[in-house]
């Protein structure tokens, strides 16, 4: 029973293409030349690389960007308003 549930997972992957992008990274792991101080960082990096971008990743990126220069400017408001108070 565990060994007809093992093929059928590793069917499953093989199917899904899991077990092609898998081996295409390790075997890009194993011809590197200088291998990376941590092969984990290496496989993380490689797999994020060819998944596909979300859609919505990028537009979360650029409301970040945007609130961080927003956040900026408060600050140098609050800092601002800050001086005027002690002066009175």
């Amino acid at each position: 029973a565990a060994d007809s549930k093992r093929e059928q997972f590793r069917q499953y992957l093989e199917k899904s293409g899991v077990l092609d992008v898998l081996t295409k990274v390790l075997v890009a792991l194993y011809e590197e030349p200088e291998k990376p101080n941590s092969a984990l960082d290496f496989l993380k990096h490689h797999l994020g690389a060819s998944a596909p971008e979300n859609p919505e990743l990028e537009a979360l990126r650029l409301e970040l960007a945007d609130m961080k220069e927003k956040y900026e400017a408060v600050l140098e408001e609050n800092k601002t308003l800050k001086s005027k108070v002690k002066v009175y």
